[in-house]
């Protein structure tokens, strides 16, 4: 009994090793087997040169945003990469001449107003499309798709804007931009998902089309409403061509992202920092133009890296469930 033990377990076969690679199953795709140490250390070595690419620039421009003057010349007058008399005198000049603060404001409005009023009139489109029997379904539908790839151009869009009044006024921020049909697309494909057992029984109840969009539709498509809103919020945060088009020489009404335009891309002078002369520099300034635009910059970023980890858990969810189904 024993002998016929021994030599049944000494025909076992040995588990492979952690190494050693094993032959893939039958069906099983090449990702789904388990990586290799050669694999691992790859991918840890490709996502640690991502997140370098990613985080040195921004390290570099808020330590340059924090450093005085002197350090940012010792610096050959570009990014400061090693701490070196760090100061506020840059967030101190950009808060005390009035543009910035007024820019914030503006754009915090902008924002807010914009992303409300686009998020409703896509829930509402993206809903109608969303039902087969609306009316004009197909009709509109395939306007929108056309809109995608046809325009009327740069021109036509300011006229339109101009002889409607809004040249010089913050409507014309927020409505010719207000929606995008790629967003639609996606928010309609979750809405035809929504499951038809649960609108019937809404329906049975006595719901109509208002109740059975807001008590049943939305609620089971917060990841879609989270990541639609998000990348509205960012385009009108981030937003400056319509700023140039509409409302381009008083400086009161500029968004934050014209002022960074303004004063970091084209070079232009900040109201109330002296710029004239070198010799000059030390004794009237109280921080280098360089790094004005750095702080204008980190301004420009901070409400970006603040709301985004809250509504990165709904990106892949929103992205591509919506794609696959619409």
């Amino acid at each position: 009994m024993s002998t016929l033990s021994t030599a049944s377990a000494s025909g076992r076969r040995k588990p492979p090793a952690g190494n050693v690679p094993r032959k893939r199953a039958k069906g099983r795709a090449v990702w789904e087997d388990r990586p290799t140490l050669v694999g691992q250390f790859g991918k840890g070595m490709v996502l640690t040169v991502v997140v370098l690419a990613i985080a040195l620039p921004l390290y570099a421009i808020v330590l340059t945003s924090f450093s005085s003057e002197g350090a940012i010349t010792r610096a050959g007058g570009s990014l400061v990469v090693v701490p070196d008399g760090l100061s506020l005198g840059a967030y101190r000049e950009i808060f005390s001449n009035g543009v910035v603060t007024r820019a914030v404001l503006v754009s915090v409005g902008i924002t807010v107003v914009g992303t409300a009023v686009s998020m409703v009139l896509s829930i509402l489109c993206a809903y109608g499309l969303s039902r087969a029997r609306s009316f004009g379904h197909r009709f509109f539908l395939g306007a929108m798709i056309f809109t995608m790839f046809f325009g009327g151009g740069l021109i036509p869009g300011f006229l339109v804007v101009s002889e409607l009044h809004g040249y010089d006024n913050y409507w014309a921020l927020i409505l010719p931009s207000c929606l995008s049909v790629f967003n639609i697309l996606i928010m309609r494909g979750f809405y035809q998902a929504t499951a038809q057992e649960m609108i019937d029984a809404a329906r049975i109840d006595g719901a109509g089309e208002w109740r059975v969009l807001w008590s049943v539709v939305l609620p089971t498509t917060k990841a879609v409403t989270a990541v639609m809103t998000l990348f509205y919020a960012v385009g009108y945060w981030g937003s400056w061509f319509n700023t140039l088009l509409y409302m381009p020489f008083d400086n009161s009404k500029w968004s934050l992202s014209y002022v960074l335009y303004e004063y970091v891309n084209l070079g232009a002078k900040m109201p109330g920092v002296d710029t004239a002369g070198a010799g000059d520099t030390v004794q009237h300034q109280a921080a280098s133009p360089f790094g004005i635009s750095m702080a204008v910059v980190v301004l420009t970023l901070i409400p970006i890296l603040v709301v985004y980890p809250f509504l990165q858990k709904h990106f892949t969810k929103g992205m591509l469930t919506g794609a696959i189904k619409g």
